[in-house]
């Protein structure tokens, strides 16, 4: 059994998946899956699932819902294994691997999948891409307004983000610079905002013999920047645009990628 909060909320086994329609049993699924295999306390669930209304009885309340998880649990777990959610002093406890979490999955393949860039790039690749397929849309699209779910998405989606940013290092690192230029145009299109997407663009633009498109993508960004948030571009836009400028050889290294955030890949002598 797998329960998926990378999207929608739902639980599958054998990748036949089932929605949940009721949002409060959804919402308290999110809730301790974020926690699979610990306790969460009584009070951090009817804070999830009620947001701080006042509940006449929120224990029964709670109960409730608990009993409408346990049956969507039930009806994708095998006979003979014991509930999945077990009821313990003053909470309620997830009963599963971590990995049966999709979030901790992703999680767990983006770490290595950055930590192998640059001594492994095909393998971080692998990893990176693995990790990615997990998303089928915003994470804990439809978990309800709990703070907790609220909190782990943000984080979910910022690590979301660097997994892209070293998926399409890794491909550049091994060469595939024409090929991401439109996965990257996208992402530029997606997260204006995001620097290193822009960055990473100008690199692939300019290693394509696009300088010229390279120069324009920094401008577009320092205009956007400028006119949004009142800012100018990082230190290490500005940088990457000035080695553009300057057609610095460094470019068509691996380290290039880098500027300072990890140690350059080898290259043999």
């Amino acid at each position: 059994m797998q329960i998926e909060i990378l999207g929608p909320v739902r639980v599958s086994v054998a990748e036949r998946s089932s929605d949940i329609r009721a949002s409060k049993v959804r919402s308290m699924l999110a809730t301790l899956a974020l926690r699979a295999g610990r306790a969460v306390s009584h009070m951090e669930l009817v804070d999830e699932l009620w947001c701080g209304s006042t509940l006449g009885n929120p224990r029964n309340a709670l109960q409730a819902q608990a009993t409408r998880v346990r049956k969507v649990l039930e009806a994708h777990t095998p006979m003979h294994r014991t509930t999945v959610l077990r009821a313990v002093p003053n909470g309620y406890l997830l009963d599963v691997p971590a990995e049966c979490v999709d979030a901790n999955r992703f999680l767990d393949l983006a770490s290595r999948g950055g930590a192998a860039l640059t001594t492994d790039p095909e393998r971080a690749a692998r990893m990176l891409e693995s990790g990615l397929r997990l998303w089928r849309g915003p994470a804990l699209f439809d978990a309800g307004e709990g703070l907790r779910c609220a909190s782990a998405a943000t984080l979910f989606e910022e690590r979301r983000l660097t997994a892209w940013e070293d998926l399409v290092s890794a491909r550049l690192v091994l060469g595939h610079n024409t090929q991401v230029i439109a996965e990257l145009q996208q992402l530029v299109a997606q997260h204006p905002l995001h620097e290193r997407f822009c960055e990473l663009l100008m690199l692939a633009l300019y290693r394509s013999g696009r300088q010229s498109e390279a120069l324009e993508r920094f401008r577009l960004t320092r205009k956007r920047l400028d006119e949004q948030l009142g800012i100018q571009p990082g230190a290490g836009l500005q940088r990457r645009h000035a080695e553009i400028l300057a057609q610095d050889p460094a470019l068509a290294q691996p380290g290039a990628l880098w500027n300072g955030r990890r140690e350059p890949l080898a290259t043999s002598a």
